[in-house]
C-alpha cells in the first residue's frame, strides 16, 4: 500500500484523535489539525505530535486564512493531499425555533462551510494527480432531521448535500468522495452541545417538554447497555483509505445501536436516485 498524506481536522478528541493515531499507524503521513495549540489544547498537541507520522497544525476551521496558511504547509512539504478528513464539527440540540440566525450561522460555518473551504483547496492537487479521497463525517442525522436537532440536522443535510453531487461529479477524474454517518457515541463532542440562544421561547414549548428528556435518556441507555466504541469510526476511515479507487461507497454507517434504519434509508434513497440519474441522462456517472 502506498503512503498517502492524510489530513485530518478536530484532532484534538474523539473520532479525530483515533483516527490521527490509526492512520499514522500505517505508515501515512498525518497532518492533524486543531485550534489553540499553544493554549487550552497544548497538552493534547504535544501529545499527538509526539506520535510518529504526525504533524499537529493550528488551524481555524471557519478562518479563511488559517485554513489556507495549513494547506500551503503542506503542499510546501509534501507536494500534495491525498486524504482529506472532514472530522471536526459542532453539535446542537433544543427546540429549533429558540435558534437565532447567529446560531444557525455558526453551525453551518463549522458543519458546511468549513469541508467545503478544506475541499475546494485540496481538489486541484487531487484533480491534478487523478487520485483522491475527501471522507466527510456526517451523522445519521444528516439522513433524518430529528426533533430538537433540527439546525444540527440542517447543518448536515447541507455537509450530505455537497458531499454526495461530489461524489459523482469526481469519481470520473479518479477522485472519491465519501460520507461517514455514525450514531451515538461516547465523545467529548457530545459534552459541547450547544442550544438556542432565545432561551425565553422554549418556555412556549412546554406541550412538549418531556420529549428532549426522553431522547437523553434513550441516549444514556443505548451508551450504557451498548457501550459503542469510537474506535469503529476511526477504523470506518482506515478502510475507506484502504479501498480501492473508484470503489469506496458513497456512505458508510457506523451505529451499532440504530443504524440499521438509516442503512435502509439509504438504501432506498440510493435505488432511486440511481433512476434519477438515469432519467436525465446521466446513467453514465453510475459506472
Amino acid at each position: 500500500m502506498s503512503k498517502k498524506v492524510v489530513l485530518i481536522t478536530g484532532t484534538n478528541s474523539g473520532f479525530g484523535w483515533l483516527t490521527a493515531n490509526s492512520v499514522a499507524a500505517l505508515g501515512h503521513k498525518v497532518y492533524a489539525t486543531m485550534r489553540d495549540t499553544e493554549g487550552k489544547n497544548a497538552d493534547k498537541a504535544e501529545a499527538l505530535a509526539r506520535i510518529e507520522n504526525i504533524t499537529v497544525l493550528d488551524v481555524s476551521l471557519t478562518d479563511e486564512t488559517s485554513v489556507k496558511n495549513a494547506i500551503d504547509t503542506i503542499i510546501a512539504k509534501e507536494g500534495t493531499i491525498d486524504v482529506l478528513v472532514n472530522n471536526a464539527g459542532a453539535a446542537m440540540f433544543g427546540v429549533a425555533e429558540s435558534s437565532t440566525n447567529a446560531d444557525v450561522q455558526r453551525m453551518f460555518d463549522v458543519n458546511v462551510f468549513a469541508p467545503w473551504r478544506l475541499m475546494k483547496l485540496a481538489l486541484p492537487f487531487m484533480r491534478k494527480q487523478s487520485e483522491g479521497l475527501i471522507i466527510n463525517i456526517s451523522s445519521g442525522f444528516g439522513t433524518f432531521s430529528f426533533p430538537f436537532s433540527t439546525v444540527y440536522s440542517a447543518s448536515k443535510f447541507g455537509l450530505e448535500g455537497l458531499s454526495e453531487g461530489l461524489h459523482y461529479e469526481l469519481r470520473p477524474l479518479g477522485v472519491d468522495v465519501a460520507i461517514i454517518q455514525p450514531g451515538t457515541f461516547p465523545t467529548e463532542m457530545s459534552q459541547k452541545i450547544q442550544s438556542g440562544s432565545d432561551t425565553f421561547i422554549v418556555d412556549d414549548y412546554s406541550a412538549i417538554s418531556e420529549f428532549p428528556n426522553k431522547m437523553f435518556d434513550a441516549i444514556g441507555q443505548i451508551l450504557e447497555t451498548i457501550k459503542p466504541d469510537p474506535q469503529d469510526v476511526a477504523d470506518a476511515v482506515v478502510k475507506l483509505i484502504n479501498l480501492p479507487k473508484g470503489q469506496r461507497p458513497l456512505r458508510t454507517v457506523v451505529d451499532p445501536s440504530t443504524g440499521e434504519f438509516v442503512k435502509r434509508a439509504n438504501d432506498a434513497v440510493h435505488v432511486e436516485y440511481a433512476k434519477a440519474l438515469t432519467a436525465f441522462g446521466m446513467e453514465g456517472l453510475l459506472a
